[in-house]
């Protein structure tokens, strides 16, 4: 299992029972929102929850899992998953395909203005 929180990453290799699903914390629990096999490496993917909110699930090249919200808070578009991976001083971020803003995928906080954030999600990788 991985998981992602905020600011930390952990792994544990467990044995593989079948296909991996994600699973991102949503509403005090997890929610399954697709299978691992459906992400693609440097891009990412929009997932609808049930509060009627979007996240942003991205895979980077080595595999590891992020979520942060969909919504580009400098346009009010829900686009960040359509965004390009990137990394600045060792930070992995995602850059808005509208204004390119680049925003921490760790922390949400915008690279370009620190007063401007998006959530960001735990992610299990299971």
């Amino acid at each position: 299992m991985t998981t992602t929180t905020p600011g930390t990453t952990t792994a544990t290799i467990t044995p593989d029972t079948g296909a991996a699903v994600v699973r991102v914390a949503h509403g005090g629990g997890w929610l399954t929102v697709c299978d691992l096999d459906r992400l693609n490496p440097g891009r990412g993917a929009a997932v609808l929850l049930p509060d009627g909110g979007q996240a942003a699930l991205f895979m980077d090249r080595a595999g590891v899992v992020r979520a942060i919200g969909n919504r580009d808070p400098f346009t009010g578009a829900y686009v960040l998953s359509r965004g390009l991976l990137g990394s600045a001083g060792g930070r992995p971020f995602v850059a808005s395909p509208l204004l390119k803003q680049r925003f921490d995928l760790a922390t949400g906080v915008c690279l370009d203005d620190e007063e401007v954030s998006v959530p960001v999600y735990a992610v299990r990788v299971e």
